[in-house]
């Protein structure tokens, strides 16, 4: 069966969230970047597809969510 990920943000730019790809990384959430590398390609263009993506999986979702909003709170 295969898992369907939840969409948590959606970003413009790879600098908007390389901080809390890390953050996700420490926790051992499993998510996806959809578009990441078209928008590392043509970063200027990523608003004509609809940003960067990411999807969380469904059991990671409640962890995620808070690792995001902590990171949206928080001032780096």
């Amino acid at each position: 069966m295969q898992d369907k990920y939840i969409q948590l943000a959606v970003f413009t730019y790879e600098s908007e969230y390389s901080i809390l790809k890390n953050l996700l990384d420490q926790e051992n959430i499993r998510y996806i970047f959809k578009n990441e590398t078209i928008a590392t390609v043509l970063p200027f263009h990523s608003h004509a597809f609809g940003g960067i993506h990411l999807l969380i999986h469904p059991e990671d979702h409640t962890k995620a969510l808070n690792i995001y909003y902590n990171f949206n709170s928080s001032s780096f």
